[in-house]
């Protein structure tokens, strides 16, 4: 994915990667949480794909955590 959005959806790529790894989650085991390939879930995570909000609500509460943090940018 390229494009205007692209630095938001690494951002939100990073912070799945952060509290993915966090919790010692694979990206196939937060995947399969998430009803989604683990393809797609590596292509969200790297930005080379956009999901709609729906699948980020799926990924934080597999998660555990508040929606709100996949939106924390750290800069």
């Amino acid at each position: 994915m390229n494009g205007k959005y692209f630095d938001t959806w690494l951002a939100i790529g990073l912070n799945i990667l952060h509290y993915r790894k966090e919790q010692g989650l694979t990206q196939m085991q937060l995947a399969e949480k998430c009803n989604i390939s683990r393809n797609y879930m590596q292509r969200i995570e790297t930005a080379a794909s956009s999901c709609t909000l729906n699948t980020l609500i799926d990924i934080a509460d597999a998660l555990n955590i508040p929606l709100k943090k996949l939106f924390e940018f750290r800069d």
